[in-house]
């Protein structure tokens, strides 16, 4: 693939890295869930912001599958509709790794504000699966979420993207 200009050549992303992160981020979507805010419309989602990235980055290695999996454990634990979450993170993961490729081109908070437009339609494919069976709209406070998900991907990126900007054998003769 061609490299923008100025853009740093990555390391090979490791594999038990990326799974951590979405452990992790699974995690905290879990206390996130159960802390302070409860399940508050406004909170973002910090485990479909963690798929989108490893979707963009490593379409791969996190894909449909993945996303399918994690949402099937969100439903779970948060004892809602069996399907919602699973069904919007792998309608999020779809449309991520179709636009991976023209994503990387684009500068990181250009990024955020091309990945909007994913989290606010698997915001709305949720909402619409939990309305659909019986549940009450949480008011148009939930579209707060998807934009401080946008918000947080900067700070996403650069966090994910550390261990892979290190140089494998650093000396003062090899440039890269």
């Amino acid at each position: 693939m061609i490299m923008r200009q100025g853009q740093q050549l990555l390391l090979p992303a490791n594999p038990f890295f990326i799974w951590m992160t979405l452990f992790a981020a699974f995690v905290l979507n879990m206390v996130q869930n159960m802390g302070l805010w409860g399940r508050a419309a406004w909170v973002p989602d910090l485990l479909a912001l963690v798929l989108v990235f490893w979707s963009v980055h490593q379409p791969l290695r996190v894909g449909i599958g993945a996303a399918f999996v994690f949402g099937l454990a969100m439903d779970v634990h948060q004892g809602g509709l069996l399907g919602a979450n699973a069904l919007a993170y792998t309608v999020l993961s779809f449309f991520a790794i179709t636009i991976h490729r023209r994503l990387l081109w684009f500068t990181v908070p250009s990024q955020a504000l091309q990945v909007l437009p994913l989290f606010v339609a698997s915001q709305c494919i949720g909402l619409a699966a939990k309305m659909l069976a019986g549940g009450s709209f949480p008011g148009w406070v939930i579209l707060l979420a998807p934009v401080l998900q946008a918000a947080l991907w900067p700070v996403v990126s650069v966090l994910l993207l550390v261990p892979q900007r290190r140089a494998p054998d650093p000396d003062l003769n090899r440039p890269l």
